[in-house]
């Protein structure tokens, strides 16, 4: 069975278990139409059900609860009271009080379960864990300081369990070399400062300091538990390693790692292999992933400041981003992941093969390439997320759903992007140099940081739905963009964006429904597109004679003078879309531009704000589910720009019609204008479109041509013009 058929098998069974009220079974999973579906494998179903009902922060602790399960054992506790045993450290040897453990060289081997209270310091030496009979170890760590040249400076090499305490006040320090002396050659084990086979928790209020020189700070080949602690490593690869599970409840951590910070190995199990977090704060500078899971990545609360790679000033530039004059390029598709690529090479802030749920905390990512990712769902209920991406903010490969929080998108290539989005509630603000909000098809070439596979679509005729909530988006390619449908329920929509007449605030490939909801779209002319003619919502899309500048007022009134919508785009537009369900048939309003607004302020747009000293544009009535304006009033010459009143697909040159009827690149097209998918990038930096001669076929120029590479003599017009021709 395939990676991805096994991360939908359990998806399956894990919303069965938590997302849905009365499941039938792990192998039944509710279909979109109503009915049911027995397939596990397929994604439909489960993105439908997982779009429906979603949890909160309360209901991911109770999830995470499923696959962790913490004992009053993993709490600290009063050791004096448990018939310890001393080891103290001097130097080159030790001194052991007590019985269960022995030291010959400089090896201290502890053989019996118990309490091993442990102080001073071993120069060049390791504690050895070496229990038999399934038992449980408790090293209590009270001021110790041990250092490896050779090998791991605590190596559980067999027991039950092992429980790693730090005495309240006291400092410890582990350290191991930076290369390794091995019992047997055909192992790479032990492989980290803290070396453990066994289960290990590590609790208290003391301080631990790992320093992994050889390669991980600490790593569990089973489960790693934190309730406690004040906990500081530095590894030259990993920081933490839980294989089974990378689980933390409360405490400190502070993770500087020349690869992973936090990560979880097991990938042959679908109940491990996952990071859970519940509380704690973690400051982690990584240069590969930040938190990285298998299976999932679980947060319910916690606070983090995570920089992966070494941020998004470290991204890397996007390969073919073709984006002409004439029409939308879109993301390319020709850089794919190389098969070669290793984990090392991702550089993303959280990210899980399986799903993503984050329920509470606050959260800080900046990444150089996605912030958040995920190779099948992303769910958020709840947060205080920040990203700033050298790449996507979020991505999901399969679906991702939000009901609740708060996350800011500062700097992203593109904002949020899977193959089905829900929104339904919560607040999102995007930054994005590329497209907002984006459904997309087919590979996707944009983050070439990463393992094989990621970013991979299927072909898909996915959807973004939003039902609810606050989002800004602030693009320079397509602000919402779906390569299938948009359905907009309820909740407020501003876009600010794009200023080129490559992209538009709105586009889609199928239709876009309006019903319910405040939306406001603002950007250039050349491409913008409307909601859907079928929509039941009324909407309107105005074209001005000129660009506006950032910050003008757009301010819509209905004829008793009330401000129904104030919204100052953060960056220069000539169109703009809106719709809201104070929009009646048969009623006469005014638009404005410019004045002063009052309100609460939101990223340009005012919460029940008020227009003073605007200037009147025009009057209109609504007389049909949309109306075209100019500065003259109502029309059906859709300005400068391309809004589909027939509600069909078109993005590029299928369904996209020009003012004056023709298509770019289709049968009825203007064969001197140059093709959508023309690379702009490749054009001279003079280049004037209008000098394009009339009898230029773009059809018969080489796919591979670079005007930029030919000779000085060469022109594109029988070698009579040299200027800026093609």
């Amino acid at each position: 069975m395939n990676k991805k058929s096994m991360n939908l098998k359990i998806a399956s069974a894990l919303i069965c278990t938590t997302f849905l009220f009365g499941c039938g079974g792990n192998s039944t999973v509710q279909s979109e139409n109503g009915g049911t579906d027995n397939n596990n494998n397929n994604s439909t179903s489960i993105v439908s059900t997982l779009k429906n009902s979603i949890v909160g922060a309360k209901e991911i602790s109770t999830l995470i609860g499923e696959f962790v399960t913490y004992k009053d054992e993993d709490n600290y506790s009063d050791w004096q009271n448990e018939s310890p045993n001393y080891i103290e450290l001097k130097g080159t040897s030790a001194e052991i009080k007590g019985s269960g453990a022995e030291i010959k060289e400089n090896i201290i081997t502890i053989t019996s379960a118990g309490v091993y209270v442990i102080s001073g310091t071993l120069d060049d030496g390791q504690l050895l864990v070496k229990e038999e009979s399934k038992g449980t170890v408790r090293l209590v760590l009270n001021g110790a300081q041990i250092t490896s040249k050779a090998s791991a400076a605590i190596y559980i090499k067999s027991a039950g369990k092992v429980i790693i305490s730090l005495e309240e006040g006291t400092e410890n320090i582990i350290t191991d070399g930076s290369s390794y002396v091995f019992e047997d050659s055909s192992t790479d084990e032990p492989s980290a400062a803290i070396f453990s086979r066994s289960d290990i928790t590590i609790n208290g209020s003391g301080k631990l300091i790992v320093n992994g020189n050889y390669n991980d700070g600490i790593t569990g080949k089973d489960d790693v538990k934190i309730t406690g602690g004040d906990i500081v490593i530095k590894a030259a690869d990993d920081g933490l390693i839980g294989k089974d599970v990378a689980a933390v409840k409360a405490g400190s951590l502070t993770i500087e790692a020349g690869g992973d910070g936090i990560k979880s190995t097991n990938d042959t199990d679908l109940s491990k292999g996952l990071v859970a977090i519940e509380g704690g704060s973690f400051n982690i500078t990584s240069g590969a992933d930040g938190i990285q899971a298998e299976t999932y990545v679980l947060i319910s609360g916690g606070n983090f400041d995570i920089t992966a790679g070494g941020g998004s000033a470290n991204g890397e530039v996007k390969a073919n981003e073709e984006m002409g004059p004439w029409g939308r390029g879109g993301k390319s598709t020709s850089t794919s992941t190389s098969t070669d690529e290793t984990e090392s090479q991702s550089k993303k802030g959280i990210k899980a093969s399986g799903e993503i749920a984050i329920g509470g905390g606050s959260i800080n990512i900046d990444s150089a390439d996605d912030a958040i990712h995920s190779n099948n769902f992303y769910t958020a209920t709840g947060g205080d997320i920040t990203l700033t991406s050298g790449d996507d903010g979020i991505h999901a490969d399969t679906a991702i759903a939000t009901k609740g929080g708060k996350t800011n998108i500062t700097k992203s290539y593109e904002g949020i992007e899977s193959s089905d989005i829900t929104i339904s509630d919560g607040e999102i603000y995007i930054t994005a140099s590329d497209d907002g909000l984006n459904i997309s098809g087919g590979a996707d070439g944009s983050s070439i940081n990463g393992r094989m596979g990621q970013n991979s679509f299927a072909a898909t005729d996915g959807k973004l739905i939003i039902s609810g909530g606050f989002i800004s988006v602030n693009a320079d390619g397509d602000g919402l963009d779906s390569n299938g449908d948009i359905e907009m329920t309820g909740g407020t929509v501003v876009v600010s964006g794009p200023t080129n007449s490559g992209n538009g605030a709105l586009d889609y490939n199928g239709t876009f429904e309006i019903s319910g909801g405040l939306l406001v779209a603002a950007g250039s002319s050349g491409m913008a597109e409307a909601p859907s003619e079928s929509s039941s919502q009324y909407f309107i899309m105005m074209t001005y004679p000129q660009v506006q500048q950032a910050g003008t007022l757009i301010s819509l009134k209905d004829s008793s003078g009330k401000t129904l919508v104030t919204y100052a785009p953060e960056k220069n537009y000539q169109t703009v879309v809106i719709s809201s369900p104070a929009l009646k048939k048969d009623s006469t309003y005014t638009l404005y531009t410019g004045g002063t607004a009052t309100g609460n302020e939101t990223k340009g747009f005012y919460a029940k704000g008020e227009n003073m000293n605007g200037t009147k544009v025009v009057d209109f009535t609504i007389s049909s589910s949309v109306t075209w304006l100019n500065e003259s009033g109502v029309t059906t010459n859709r300005g400068q720009g391309m809004g589909r009143p027939d509600g069909q697909g078109g993005q590029g040159k299928n369904g996209m019609t020009r003012p004056n009827g023709t298509r770019p690149g289709g049968e009825n097209s203007d064969s001197t204008q140059p093709p959508t998918d023309m690379n702009s990038s490749k054009l001279p930096s003079d280049f004037d479109p209008s000098k394009v001669p009339a009898d230029f076929d773009p059809s018969k120029v080489p796919s591979g041509f670079d005007p930029n590479q030919a000779p000085a003599e060469v022109n594109g017009s029988q070698g009579e013009s040299k200027g800026n021709s093609l």
